[in-house]
């Protein structure tokens, strides 16, 4: 079995502070350690089930966060965020199913920590086929085109909501109970790994047996509908080839299939700028 597990990181065990995610502050060194910890403990939990074959998507940031001298050896990192499939790169190698390791809600979420779509300075909504979506849902539906099912999630516990709205019966570890945008009730490292580890176990051994979750798939063609923070943005993106400006904040774009859509979409958000 083929398994790509796609990390973020301010769903990660501990994550409560845009300190602790942040590149440049020293606390993000020592979240690095702990975000590599999250990843080998869903690596255990698939590999004790039969997952032999596993790839992890580093979709942080610049997607070099995770420590790969302290990654667990049976598993291969992509690393840098230039790949056509970004936060969901290796999606397109022939993968059997996906894990979401340290995802976090969709931007507006209520007790959602860090709760954002993709950037939190630019993007105030994303929808999908008219359907308000987060990064679960965007890269979900990505993984479902290529014939994936994401079988599990980590997080709090509005991402775990949000996640088994798009996806039914996702296994979902739940590290922290978010009580604002920066606060939640956190489990330790230790605790954490277990209650990750169960469900990417329990996840693998549903896949197998045919009682895992369906691939999300999305209807084509795929409309992408982005709301921007400032109308500036709007301006920039629609440069673009084949994007619509509905208003002052907000464009569309229709694609073929996700994979068309979810390339355009990142090619939108860069041309926003900051």
């Amino acid at each position: 079995m083929k398994l790509l597990i796609a990390v973020d990181m301010e769903g990660i065990t501990g994550v409560v502070n845009p300190d602790h995610v942040t590149l440049n502050h020293p606390e993000y060194q020592r979240f690095r350690r702990i975000m590599t910890g999250d990843v080998n403990a869903a690596a255990a939990g698939a590999r004790a089930a039969g997952a032999d074959d596993i790839l992890v998507a580093d979709g942080h940031w610049d997607g070099t966060n995770i420590l790969l001298e302290e990654l667990d050896p049976h598993v291969r990192l992509n690393s840098g965020n230039s790949a056509p499939f970004g936060m969901v790169e290796g999606i397109q190698t022939g993968v059997d199913a996906a894990f979401f390791i340290g995802y976090h809600a969709r931007a507006g979420s209520l007790n959602g920590i860090l709760d954002h779509t993709w950037s939190s300075s630019r993007i105030a909504n994303l929808w999908l086929n008219d359907r308000l979506t987060g990064e679960t849902g965007l890269n979900g539906a990505v993984c479902g085109a290529f014939g994936a099912p994401v079988l599990m999630v980590s997080g709090d516990q509005t991402l775990a909501e949000e996640a088994q709205e798009w996806i039914p019966g996702i296994q979902a570890a739940v590290v922290k109970q978010a009580s604002g945008r920066t606060s939640a009730i956190c489990l330790p490292p230790e605790a954490a790994r277990r209650v990750i580890r169960d469900a990417a176990e329990r996840a693998v051994v549903l896949f197998k047996e045919g009682r895992g979750t369906k691939p999300l798939l999305v209807s084509t063609p795929v409309k992408i509908t982005i709301e921007f923070f400032h109308a500036h943005m709007a301006d920039s993106v629609c440069r673009m080839p084949g994007v619509v400006r509905l208003d002052g904040r907000r464009v569309e774009l229709i694609a073929p299939d996700m994979p068309s859509a979810y390339r355009s979409f990142r090619a939108m958000v860069a041309l926003a700028g900051r």
